[in-house]
């Protein structure tokens, strides 16, 4: 099975999803899935992420089983993603090929969350605050890198982060099933 991830920004995002999409696909039973970023087009961000045009791009230029698009929600406001995200993908289901799919899931409220939930926290830290902050990149996850793991805020660092957090893979569903867990059940269905 191969798997293409198109993340909102994979400058930023691919050392993130790569080994969590990854551990996703041992978890559903497919070890030996093919899982990789889409880097071309790189979208820049939600908004692209988001246009009909970009996803067609990346629809047009990849032969792949399963298409995951991964978006930041970026707080409340932005609830409607979830709704998006169906349009895209019923627009996906009638132009993508038999046993393909297009399947959209927002990260709730970054996927830099998904990865601090497979870790354990520093002491005074409570993860429901994290899940419920609307800019846990920049108030948790910037500083479990630098201050208390020594990593640096590139792309190394944040690599080695997601790999570690993706070993253990059922804590970071438990911990968040409005979106991770989802996106399994979704995933398992299709396979």
């Amino acid at each position: 099975m191969n798997v293409l991830v198109i993340p909102e920004d994979s400058r930023k995002d691919k050392d993130l999803l790569k080994p969590l999409i990854e551990a996703m696909m041992v978890e559903l039973g497919k070890p030996r899935a093919r899982v990789r970023v889409c880097e071309k087009p790189v979208l820049g961000g939600v908004g692209e992420a988001l246009k009909w045009e970009r996803i067609f791009e990346s629809l047009d230029r990849y032969v792949t089983d399963l298409f995951l698009l991964i978006v930041d929600r970026d707080g409340e406001r932005n609830s409607g993603r979830r709704e998006t995200l169906t349009g895209i993908e019923a627009r996906c289901a009638a132009v993508l090929g038999e046993g393909q799919a297009l399947l959209g899931e927002h990260a709730i409220e970054e996927a830099e969350v998904w990865v601090l939930a497979g870790h354990d926290l520093p002491q005074g830290w409570a993860w429901r605050d994290i899940r419920a902050h609307l800019n846990p990149k920049e108030a948790y996850f910037s500083t479990f890198l630098t201050a208390h793991r020594g990593l640096s805020d590139d792309a190394a660092g944040r690599s080695i982060l997601a790999r570690q957090a993706a070993s253990n893979f059922r804590r970071i569903c438990s911990r968040c099933p409005e979106d991770v867990g989802r996106r399994m059940n979704r995933v398992r269905m299709r396979i």
